[in-house]
């Protein structure tokens, strides 16, 4: 690795002992050796902290699991570099990825973040992330998840940054703030990403860097009581937080309406409970999150936001129309 590194690879930690070996033997065979190492260790207790000992690999050990955000912060605030890569563990980089990425966020000083081009690692066929959009009914997703890798080798625009694997340019988080600790996990990306998008910078999607993720690596499967309670609460924060109040109000009927939609959807799955505590406890404790402050100088910021609101929902709806038409095609699981 180089002494005069560019980029520091940040890789927060919890209880993540199997995904450690095939995480940096990947990052063993990068081509690009222009970066330096830190694991942020979360607290864990089996077996990583002396796994990582053995390996003298640098390393943050905390006392307690201070979520992925505050994790994170830890390394970014330890970090020398001009940027930092945060990479979940539960990921296996492809040689050029810290190259890529490098170039991408190079191009302008502009560039707040970029995402690379997330692939399933067991099914290799279909992506995982594509950077994240957000919509104007409240609802976050992974751009493209679940489609064809083939469709997404074009650079674009995104929303944010999906912070399991996308690097960042690491003097903006002294303008903008860090990841939100009360997030503790999940959205804590959409939110940096729109505050950055405030303030004036932009977010990129990188298709020629490829990792491959495992997904939900530390909190279990997709959905769960933890996960489906601790992202609606977040939701709350990141509408109240980035919107000024007539924004809020303009949106407030798209946002009803999204919260009503993940009421149901919830409630197929049998977390209906979760998610209605989630919104509660949001609603009870937004007031403790830090608004960002109105400037009348962003306000055309504000309205190209909105914008993006609008498309963030027509791409959702197109998307997930896609995939449920793959799945008919693809007919019933065979037994």
């Amino acid at each position: 690795m180089s002494n005069k590194a560019k980029v520091t690879v940040v890789i927060p930690n919890y209880n993540g002992l199997k995904f450690m070996d095939p995480c940096f033997k990947a990052l063993d065979l990068q081509l690009c050796r222009d970066f330096e190492l830190l694991v942020v260790d979360n607290g864990s207790t089996d077996g990583s902290v002396e796994w990582l000992k053995e390996h003298r690999l640098p390393s943050i050990f905390l006392e307690t699991n201070t979520g992925f955000s505050g994790a994170v912060n830890v390394g970014i605030k330890a970090a020398k570099t001009p940027y930092v890569i945060l990479l979940n563990n539960d990921t296996e980089a492809e040689p050029e990825y810290v190259g890529e990425l490098l170039k991408a966020i190079e191009a302008s000083p502009k560039i707040f973040s970029v995402s690379p081009k997330m692939i399933q690692l067991y099914h290799k066929e279909l992506m995982d992330d594509g950077g994240d959009m957000y919509s104007i009914m409240g609802w976050a997703y992974q751009r493209g998840v679940g489609q064809e890798i083939e469709r997404y080798d074009r650079p674009c625009h995104i929303f944010s940054a999906c912070a399991g694997a996308a690097i960042y340019r690491r003097e903006v988080f002294e303008k903008i703030g860090y990841f939100d600790e009360m997030h503790f996990a999940y959205l804590e990306d959409i939110d940096v990403g729109y505050r950055a998008k405030i303030a004036g910078y932009y977010n990129l999607y990188c298709p020629s860097a490829k990792v491959f993720h495992v997904g939900s690596g530390t909190s279990g499967s997709k959905y769960n009581s933890f996960k489906v309670k601790l992202a609606a609460r977040n939701n709350v924060y990141l509408n109240y937080k980035n919107m000024p109040a007539p924004q809020l109000l303009i949106n407030s009927i798209p946002i009803a309406a999204g919260i009503a939609g993940k009421y149901c959807f919830f409630k197929k799955l049998g977390f209906e409970k979760d998610y209605v505590a989630g919104v509660l406890e949001g609603i009870k404790t937004v007031k403790k999150t830090r608004k960002v402050p109105y400037r009348k100088e962003d306000f055309h910021n504000y309205l190209a936001i909105e914008w993006e609101l609008i498309y963030g929902a027509a791409l959702y709806i197109y998307e997930f129309s896609r995939r449920q038409i793959r799945k008919k095609m693809a007919g019933p699981a065979k037994s």
